[in-house]
């Protein structure tokens, strides 16, 4: 009788679909007042490592995979950090071009004066990183993520390293409606990829046509 009771109970839990209890589907972007708050707190908080990571996150648009796998040299060859920087996608092998802003560079530079990483490294370091040689783990790199989106009140389980890559390529495409442009930035090779990545519907395309006059 209890083997029989344990057996039902190891099926039903066999069963449970993987997702059960998850929010799952595409993780919504950033706001741009998210982005600020975060980055207020990460400033105020003296987080550099941090700030560097979020602020190249959101101008990267990269999966977290290459987020954490940028290297020293990806973005400050030199020593300080370019406005520019390539790099090749892990997950298509393309290469991939971004922006490194102002007050990104200035994050950069100063995480790079506070850690004295070098040349060859892993750009960002994880937790018991003594000898420089292993960096940021993409569930490093997600936990982060929870963190600074819980330390504004946003609910983190709707949040996820996704909505980073995500946050600059909306807005990019809402103020401009440059679709093309935006699948550049992505590194998508398929413009139908970047139409579902955005979660475009035909309202949004009416709404561009609509500020349009002829």
């Amino acid at each position: 009788m209890d083997n029989n009771h344990e057996t039902k109970n190891l099926k039903l839990v066999r069963n449970q679909p993987w997702n059960k209890g998850k929010l799952i589907g595409a993780k919504p972007p950033l706001r741009p007042s998210h982005v600020w708050s975060i980055r207020t707190k990460l400033q105020m908080a003296d987080r550099k490592r941090d700030l560097a990571l979020f602020n190249l996150a959101i101008d990267s648009k990269l999966r977290g995979c290459d987020v954490v796998a940028l290297r020293v040299d990806d973005v400050a060859p030199s020593g300080y950090a370019m406005d520019r920087a390539t790099i090749r996608q892990k997950k298509t092998g393309r290469p991939v071009r971004f922006e490194i802003t102002d007050q990104t560079r200035l994050a950069v530079d100063d995480y790079l004066r506070l850690t004295g990483r070098k040349s060859g490294q892993f750009l960002f370091a994880g937790r018991g990183d003594g000898d420089r040689a292993h960096g940021l783990t993409t569930r490093q790199y997600a936990r982060l993520v929870h963190e600074w989106v819980a330390s504004i009140g946003l609910d983190p389980a709707k949040f996820g390293t996704h909505s980073l890559r995500r946050t600059k390529a909306v807005l990019i495409y809402r103020r401009t409606g440059n679709l093309r442009a935006v699948q550049l930035l992505l590194g998508h090779s398929k413009i139908e990829s970047t139409v579902r990545y955005l979660g475009i519907e035909v309202d949004d395309a009416i709404e561009i046509a609509e500020k349009i006059d002829i």
